[in-house]
């Protein structure tokens, strides 16, 4: 099993030691008596350098048959280096090809951010060789970790709900059917039945990262049709004030828990990306005060509708200008544009106790206290136009006792696009879905 990556070696490697390395042949210069590989591995890069009168003649006529992409067995000296990459290199002994290539490869790894994203998607097990796209994917798995950490640590439990579903989550057609035996049934569009369940079942504070479905036949950047959610819901809340600070306080712990680690440093240095701003707390705006906010910005949002893409921006502008934060959250959605079992403001009926929270001007969670009144339910079931005979696996629910609760549902993927500053939701989806994409 391999032992190092060239970060190890580059880093800690003691010089005139005797190291194996393992990875894909990245470049290969001949310059006659001295031949050059540069070894690739998640990690990054390590050059290997072959001397004629110092290397054995197997090892330079094995280099001459190398073609990018091999995959490679590599023992030799480790020498500090100055003028290598990273400062050292390997003086070889040995090569073992360990697998060939076939034919070369249809995208140039080094250099894959180059091809449009739709030929990088085709041929994406070569497009992640490249480590700064892999470092996507690194930095993807820590987030995902962060939160879990998080969660935990506050005395949540983790639960694992079903993905096959009798009945869409808010009523929608935007479902998938799928073939149940002799049932209709379809691909989960979210957690939310079933973690609203698990508080009232005694849970009381529950989350879930797993993956959803949606439907829809977006062609933007900000959508796809399978993702990654990480849902929390937590009982017997005073308000939606709660809900909010497990959201920020599980932000904070992420940004700052991959900012602060070697990922992060990675992420400052190979992709020139600065820490978020965050305040000691996120600011946080009724969407009733931002529709004035942002007529002062020249854009106007019609009353009880939601903020647009463009309207996202400006309000993180704004957010920049007026807190100094890349991260807001924006409360009090008009009731029209929210799920039926979002609890209304008593104060205005045509507003609820919902919220989204926007980083770097995208919206990445959306929540809300939840009406647990089993009668307040039923009938605004009924005014959002949907039969309770539908729902009715989840009014049971509520017939026994339901605390107070909220809770929210975050975009794994839009996490990582805003924390990254990627253009297109789909280079944070190591193979991403969307109306058209199946394969691979």
């Amino acid at each position: 099993m391999k032992k190092y990556y060239t970060s190890d070696i580059l880093e800690k490697g003691v010089d005139g030691e005797r190291y194996e390395i393992y990875g894909w042949v990245a470049r290969i210069r001949d310059l006659g008596r001295i031949k050059f590989v540069l070894v690739r591995d998640r990690e990054g890069y390590i050059q290997v350098i072959a001397k004629k009168g110092e290397a054995p003649d197997e090892v330079l006529q094995l280099i001459e048959k190398l073609d990018r992409e091999d995959v490679i067995k590599v023992t030799g000296v480790f020498k500090k280096n100055p003028q290598a990459p990273g400062g050292g290199e390997i003086s070889v002994e040995k090569i073992e090809i360990l697998s060939k290539v076939v034919e070369p490869a249809p995208i140039e790894v080094e250099n894959s951010t180059s091809s449009d994203l739709s030929t990088r998607l085709r041929w994406r097990w070569l497009d992640t060789r490249n480590p700064k796209i892999n470092l996507i994917f690194r930095v993807e798995s820590e987030v995902a970790r962060l939160f879990r950490e998080y969660f935990v640590s506050k005395g949540f439990v983790e639960i694992f709900t079903p993905k096959i579903v009798g009945g869409a989550t808010e009523g929608g057609a935007e479902v998938f059917p799928v073939v149940y035996f002799d049932k209709p049934a379809f691909l989960a569009q979210s957690q939310q039945f079933y973690k609203q369940m698990s508080v009232i079942a005694g849970f009381e504070r529950v989350f879930e990262i797993g993956p959803v479905f949606r439907a829809e036949k977006h062609h933007t950047i900000r959508h796809l049709t399978e993702y990654h959610s990480i849902d929390y819901e937590v009982g017997f809340i005073k308000d939606y004030h709660d809900v909010m600070d497990v959201a920020e306080e599980a932000f904070r712990h992420v940004i700052e828990g991959v900012m602060d680690s070697s990922l992060g440093k990675r992420i400052e240095r190979e992709l020139k990306i600065e820490p978020p701003r965050m305040p000691k707390r996120f600011p946080r705006i009724s969407i009733r005060e931002l529709y004035k906010i942002l007529e002062n910005y020249g854009k106007r949002i019609p009353e009880g509708e939601e903020l647009d893409s463009e309207g996202e921006r400006i309000t993180w502008m704004y957010s920049l200008e007026k807190y100094d934060s890349d991260l807001v959250f924006v409360m009090d959605y008009p009731w029209k544009t929210r799920p039926f079992y979002t609890m209304r403001r008593e104060d205005d009926p045509r507003y609820t106790y919902g919220f989204d929270l926007l980083f770097r001007g995208l919206e990445v969670a959306t929540g809300s206290q939840r009406e647990h009144r089993y009668h307040v339910l039923i009938s605004q079931l009924k005014e959002k136009g949907l039969n309770p005979d539908n729902f009715w696996f989840y009014l049971e629910f509520f017939k026994y006792g339901a605390p107070p609760h909220g809770g929210a549902g975050i975009g794994l993927e839009r996490v990582v696009m805003q924390l990254l500053k990627l253009d297109n939701i789909r280079e944070a989806r190591l193979l991403p879905r969307d109306p058209e994409r199946l394969y691979p």
